[in-house]
This record gives structure tokens, C-alpha cells and sequence, in this order.
């Protein structure tokens, strides 16, 4: 345990930080699901509905991505390469249909 009051306080820092990087992480694979749910819809059914659901959670999914890789919570090739694989899973979808 930490004897000295900068010390502290740094501990705290870092269990707040790796909350909120936690919250991130987790949201950005929560939303990555979505999207390859949401295709997995479209792929069933295609209509412009689903069409349009999958690329509103596509776009959510990247934003979210992008505001991770920029806080640092990822790195910037680990960002690029999430996005990477999500968006070759959805043009498959979206091409043959």
C-alpha cells in the first residue's frame, strides 16, 4: 500500500482511469455485436429498414472506436484494425444481397 500522499492519490487515479477505459472497451465490443446481429438481420431479411439499422450501429460503432483509440483506452492500430473487421463483414453482407 502507498505510504505517501502523492502516492494515494495516484492509486485513485488509476482505478478511475481503468473504470472508465473498462466502460470503453466494453462498449465498443457490445456495439461491434450489434452490428454483426443487425447484419446477420439483414442478411434474413433484406429490406431497406434493416439496411438502414445496419449502418446507423456501423457508424456508432466507429465513432465510438475512434473516440477510444483518441483518449488512448486503445491503441490506434488496434482501432484499425477493429473497425477493419467489422466493416469487411459488413460490406460481404451488404455486397451479395
Amino acid at each position: 500500500m502507498a505510504n505517501n500522499k502523492s502516492a494515494k492519490k495516484r492509486i485513485q487515479i488509476a482505478e478511475r482511469n481503468r473504470l472508465i477505459n473498462k466502460s470503453y472497451k466494453s462498449t465498443v465490443r457490445t456495439l461491434t455485436k450489434k452490428t454483426i446481429e443487425n447484419c446477420e438481420k439483414y442478411k434474413k431479411d433484406p429490406n431497406e429498414d434493416n439496411k438502414n439499422l445496419v449502418k446507423t450501429s456501423l457508424n456508432k460503432a466507429f465513432s465510438l472506436i475512434d473516440k477510444a483509440v483518441k483518449k488512448n483506452v486503445l491503441h490506434k492500430n488496434n482501432g484499425a484494425n477493429r473497425k477493419s473487421k467489422i466493416n469487411n463483414f459488413v460490406k460481404k453482407i451488404l455486397v451479395t444481397k
